[in-house]
């Protein structure tokens, strides 16, 4: 690729092809959405990637990697950082050989997620360094930083955007790609690996002085920008908040912070010492605020309203003016809906009809919450829908208990929802419960994505496959059924009925392809006749 390329990018693609240029040798991650892009477009480039059963096991796929003196990613979006919190808690302690950036992928506004929860305190509660794009040319350039951030303070870098940033295209101006990647080498360090607390304690207080270097550093830092205007008003930003704010304000001086933890304190207090007026303006949670506050910094933070969904260049304009009328409601849109023809309907109807109390999940299924369905009680995270479906079995009046159905689909299943099963075998309710895995052979929500349960990689190419009635056997279960569910059949109903008046721990599968990809599905067969997968 010659280096006066110019390409027109999403941030996700810019992303990837940076992975690729700067020599990463392993990619892992759970698809969400905005995230899901990165490893599907850093395998097309070339690059290894694997999805794996959930983010924890993914993050501690890539520090195995970085242990070994390799690049790593981890990519995952924002609530999926959550399920990797254990271990990325921990690196930060034991450091890493490589270098290793974990990709979270906030998502304000919840375009398509449960929370909008500001994953910038993740850096402050781990310690470790972070970075923030503000467009896809940001998203290549920082993140080739990042990488040479973590391999000179073997430290992980928290690499942080938003859906905004993951969807937009920009143009892209690529540099060649590295030269010299370093090897994997496997060089023993007990003390530094092995986090028993005699080795943790002194590990804690290295971290902290990384944490101390890495902010002297920062001071000076190239990633940091500050453009100089002609008004008397001063922004302090990051993140595609500084794209809005520039175009709100065009004549206001504005420092963009790259590196955002930790933070360039001097560097800042200088700023608001040039400008008569300093406004913070950041999407999500009054972070930088609050610690710029803290530290004695005399700052103006945006009103509480405008801490909800995203920012734009509107919001920003009411902002700097002090605007807090009410906003506008928003337009109304076609509300979202299960396919035409989706398996998951019939099941849906079957549960209204059968007035059940469905514990549901994460996924397209949870749309089955929405008339005409209205079958769905409750939806947490990933995986919940068996520990709050046993939660109620446990608690509520038999007459009622026996009405609890946990619904959950197959990728949810691999992902977090293993655990629950063996928690109903190990403490099962006294009237029994019912499970219904809804198995349509993919990871429909974020794109059609593959999960240890399809038996093929995120390539599409065979591997083992893990089959969900031969686990749920193996655990002790001895009601385990697969149906097709098709419209107009009555054996699903029949099914569950049975199930709820067994008093039995039961689980149905109720296994039918997406006919979005059912085209796919069957080139894939024909692949599966040539290469046998291995059944686990």
């Amino acid at each position: 690729m010659s280096s006066s390329e110019r390409l027109l990018l999403s941030g996700d693609e810019a992303i990837a092809l940076a992975a690729r240029h700067a020599g990463v040798a392993l990619g892992a991650g759970y698809p969400g959405t905005p995230s899901t892009e990165i490893l599907e477009e850093f395998s097309r480039l070339g690059g290894r990637a694997q999805w794996s059963p959930n983010e924890k096991v993914a993050l501690e796929v890539a520090i195995g990697a970085a242990f070994a003196g390799a690049r790593a990613i981890a990519t995952m979006k924002h609530v999926g950082l959550n399920v990797a919190a254990d271990p990325l808690f921990t690196v930060a302690y034991t450091g890493v050989s490589g270098a290793l950036v974990v990709i979270s992928a906030d998502d304000p506004g919840m375009a398509s997620s449960q929370n909008e929860q500001d994953n910038r305190h993740y850096a402050v509660a781990a310690g470790l360094p972070m970075v923030e794009p503000s467009d896809s040319q940001e998203a290549y350039d920082l993140f080739l930083a990042a990488v040479e951030i973590s391999e000179q303070w073997h430290l992980p870098v928290l690499y942080r955007v938003t859906t905004r940033v993951c969807h937009s295209r920009t143009i892209v101006a690529p540099r060649p790609p590295a030269d010299a990647v370093p090897k994997a080498d496997y060089r023993r360090d007990v003390r530094g690996r092995v986090m028993i607390p005699a080795h943790a304690r002194p590990a804690h207080r290295r971290l902290r002085e990384k944490l101390a270097a890495i902010a002297a550093w920062n001071e000076t830092s190239p990633l940091n920008q500050h453009v100089v205007g002609s008004s008397p008003l001063g922004i302090i930003t990051s993140g595609v908040a500084f794209m809005h704010a520039r175009e709100a304000a065009p004549d206001a001086s504005v420092l963009k912070l790259g590196l955002t933890h930790p933070l360039p304190f001097e560097k800042i207090a200088r700023f608001v010492e040039e400008v008569e007026q300093c406004m913070v303006i950041e999407e999500g949670d009054p972070y930088l605020a609050e610690a710029i506050r803290a530290r004695g910094i005399v700052v103006e933070a945006k009103p509480e309203m405008f801490r909800f969904g995203e920012l734009n260049v509107n919001r920003v304009r009411r902002i700097l003016a002090g605007d807090i009328s009410p906003e506008p409601p928003p337009q109304p849109g076609k509300p979202p809906q299960l396919c035409e023809g989706c398996a998951h309907r019939s099941v849906f109807e079957a549960l209204h009809k059968l007035e059940c109390i469905v514990s549901g999940d994460i996924g397209c299924y949870t749309l089955g919450v929405l008339p005409p369905f209205d079958a769905m009680d409750t939806c947490v995270c990933m995986g919940a829908s068996l520990g709050v479906g046993l939660g109620l079995r446990h608690t509520l009046p038999p007459e009622q208990a026996r009405r609890v159905v946990s619904v959950i689909g197959d990728s949810t299943f691999m992902h977090s929802g293993i655990p629950g099963l063996v928690e109903m075998v190990y403490n099962p309710p006294a009237t029994g419960h019912v499970v219904i895995i809804l198995d349509n052979s993919t990871t429909a929500m974020t794109g059609h994505q593959e999960h240890p349960g399809t038996g093929r990689s995120l390539d599409h190419e065979v591997t083992n496959k893990i089959v969900f009635e031969d686990l749920a056997r193996a655990l002790g279960i001895r009601r385990v059924h697969v149906v097709e569910p098709r419209p107009g059949s009555e054996e699903l109903e029949r099914l569950i009925s049975e199930s709820l008046a067994s008093g039995e721990l039961c689980l149905i599968i109720a296994r039918r392809p997406c006919i979005l990809i059912a085209k796919q599905l069957r080139e894939y067969e024909k692949c599966a006749t040539v290469c046998e997968p291995v059944e686990v």
